[in-house]
């Protein structure tokens, strides 16, 4: 069996990022996830580019390479879903589907008859998930919500960048990409839950609820002193060292993250004292002494190069580890050991990079077949053996403008 949800089908209504990365872990754990699509157009995200996806020629495709990260193991179909044809064709992929999800404004989908509350009574079993920026209730439900905007309000930029630094969001859409996380979550607890009860239900995951929930300890330093948290570039607020230094030819992380730990890493540098020193003796006071003992460390780590230090503090047992640029981490040994880097066959690319999920299991081995689809590319064959329309049937659709 290839993965734990080979059982159970996903129509998959939502587009760009956290809705699709929900609908990509659910393909990942080898559920059947069919994405909606808009005709000619299709998801948004298809045109974030460049980069572009090349095919086999080495020319751009139509397809960006952002489209890809969030699509693969998806079968795509088109369907304008503003006619009531195309609103038909959903409501009876509904009907065949354990789960729907979809990233609309609040209300949108109602408009068209496909909202909860449209499809909960026939569909009595449909697991429902709505993803958007503020949620299905409160003053902001109606208001769009977007990656960089949420990472504002949800105080992630506060807390990100360096000391007396404008503030700065992260490198990656972490509020989309930890929400379609939880919607994954909340999509596989609400499967368990349909399992004893043979009842569906609404979830509601909200980009702003999610990112405040990623600031994890920042939230309860926060509630502990009465202070928001500020921004203080690689360090962290409660535990030392914990942060990069400079090396004679480059930066080495360490992770001392308990006394045991540190006093491994001051003998492994030669600098004992440090370890016994009242002031830095425990993880409190070298919070408190962050500053001072960090200058003594920086002199230190200045004395040897990077691979020198690497290799000293991995035989110490000290946790630490190289600044990688994204090249750099697809090099690593333990990434190549580990298969992180696959290839699927693509349509027009032929061979497509792609990560593989780092869910594993020992029962129900993931397997990543299918590469990101082509937009449309699975419509007829959706149509004839989902939904059992003819040849004929389809072609008229099409001539309709439905699909």
């Amino acid at each position: 069996m290839a993965g734990p949800l080979t059982h159970i089908k996903v129509l998959d209504l939502s587009r760009v990022l956290a809705g699709p990365w929900a609908g990509q872990n659910l393909a990942d754990l080898g559920a059947e996830v069919i994405k909606v699509e808009r005709p000619k157009v299709g998801d948004d995200s298809r045109a974030f580019g460049p980069p572009w996806v090349k095919d086999k020629a080495g020319k751009d495709t139509k397809d960006s390479a952002y489209f890809t990260s969030a699509n693969r193991g998806k079968k795509s179909i088109t369907v304008n879903i503003s006619i009531p044809a195309g609103q038909a064709i959903v409501r009876e992929l509904a009907d065949v589907s354990d789960v729907l999800i979809e990233n609309y404004k609040y209300g949108d989908l109602a408009r068209y008859g496909l909202g909860f509350n449209d499809l909960k009574v026939p569909y009595p079993r449909l697991i429902y998930c709505s993803v958007t920026g503020f949620g299905q209730t409160g003053p902001y439900r109606e208001r769009p919500g977007y990656d960089f905007m949420i990472q504002g309000m949800g105080g992630m930029m506060s807390v990100t960048g360096e000391p007396g630094s404008e503030p700065m969001r992260a490198g990656v859409p972490v509020a989309d990409i930890i929400t379609g996380m939880y919607a994954s979550i909340a999509i596989c607890a609400a499967l368990a839950h349909r399992a004893v009860s043979g009842k569906g239900q609404h979830l509601d995951l909200a980009l702003l609820d999610s990112q405040i929930a990623l600031l994890a300890y920042q939230n309860t330093n926060y509630f502990a002193t009465g202070k928001p948290p500020s921004r203080i570039g690689n360090l962290h607020p409660n535990i030392v060292p914990y942060q990069p230094f400079r090396t004679a030819d480059g930066e080495v992380i360490i992770a001392c993250g308990n006394d045991n730990l540190y006093r491994k890493f001051c003998e492994a540098a030669g600098c004992p004292g440090l370890a016994g020193d009242a002031r830095f003796a425990t993880n409190g006071k070298r919070v408190e002494n962050r500053a001072e003992l960090t200058r003594l460390l920086q002199e230190i780590f200045t004395r040897r190069p990077t691979r020198e230090w690497l290799e000293l503090l991995e035989a110490a047992g000290v946790p630490n580890g190289p600044i990688n640029d994204v090249a750099q981490v697809f090099e690593e040994p333990q990434v190549r050991a580990r298969g992180v880097r696959v290839e699927l066959e693509h349509a027009v690319a032929g061979k497509l990079l792609s990560v593989a999920s780092p869910m594993r299991f020992s029962g129900t081995p993931l397997e990543h077949k299918l590469a990101p689809p082509l937009l449309g590319a699975n419509t007829d064959e959706i149509l004839r053996e989902r939904l059992g329309r003819s040849a004929a049937q389809i072609a008229a659709l099409r001539a309709e403008g439905v699909i």
